[in-house]
């Protein structure tokens, strides 16, 4: 049986391929910055469709934000293998999983857009990457976080906005102590914080809505897309609920710097499940 996981720091999606059969189930995100081995673990054993198989597991495949160094796929691979105990346990950046199955094997840049940003480009093997993912504080420029920092910011300091997007937020009695403490002294801020970019489409018409996610969408295109010499050769993908639901801004942004949109999908799971499967 082989495993294959996508996980962003909001959700993890998971996909067991037992011959022809396929089985999905879903966790919440792990990310080595937020959580350790005993947390992953904890996570998967309460999950009973992977608990229930994980002596069965052969393969795993873990494709995660955060992933991005020895040290941190250790705790991700030390969690791992804690449940799955006879598998051979592979883990990967998240933008490895965004390029695989955006890009098929063909050389193009793959974008995530998800509750955090990161890009880089694939050559059909491995990935470069020319600007650094800073997380959701100093970077993660046109992210569901980036996006919810700005409304909250917005909203606490009382800034215009349209009234309904307004009423909006005040009916899920936002306090400001309450919100402060969430990011500040509670885990998984950056999740907190993404939470709010979800009202943004039920008011995607107003211009303060419009100038927020172009202004975003172009931050991360000038910041990262075009910070690789021949982003203009070839298509950037992206992967991810943000870059989705305002694939249509995204492509506006896009045009305006010459950049070939190609494809759009909201998660890689099924690509990577297609990829690895024997």
């Amino acid at each position: 049986m082989i495993l294959i996981a996508d996980s962003g720091s909001t959700k993890c999606d998971w996909r067991q391929i037992d011959g022809e059969e396929i089985t999905s189930a879903s966790t919440m995100g792990l990310n080595p910055f937020f959580h350790d081995e005993h947390v992953i673990e904890e996570t998967l054993l309460n999950e009973p469709e992977l608990s229930r198989s994980a002596k069965l597991v052969s393969q795993v495949h873990f494709y995660g934000a955060g992933c991005s160094s020895e040290n941190q796929n250790r705790i991700v691979e030390n969690g791992l293998t804690r449940v799955f105990i006879n598998a051979d346990i592979h883990v990967d950046h998240d933008v490895m999983g965004a390029a695989i199955a955006t890009c098929q094997g063909e050389p193009g840049i793959a974008c995530i857009l998800g509750t955090g940003s990161n890009a880089c480009f694939y050559d059909g093997k491995n990935i470069h990457q020319e600007t650094p993912s800073l997380g959701y504080i100093l970077g993660d420029e046109g992210s569901g976080s980036w996006y919810g920092k700005q409304l909250l910011r917005d909203y606490l300091y009382m800034e215009k906005m349209p009234s309904a997007l307004k009423n909006e937020l005040d009916e899920l009695g936002l306090d400001k102590d309450v919100i402060l403490s969430r990011i500040y002294k509670e885990p998984n801020a950056n999740v907190y914080i993404a939470s709010f970019s979800k009202v943004l489409s039920n008011h995607r018409e107003t211009e303060y809505v419009s100038k927020m996610v172009g202004a975003g969408m172009n931050a991360f295109l000038e910041r990262h897309v075009c910070s690789f010499g021949n982003h203009q050769l070839v298509a950037a993908n992206f992967v991810g609920s943000i870059a989705y639901y305002f694939q249509d801004v995204l492509a506006e942004e896009a045009a305006k710097l010459n950049i070939k949109l190609g494809k759009v999908i909201k998660q890689p799971i099924d690509g990577l499940a297609q990829f690895h499967r024997p």
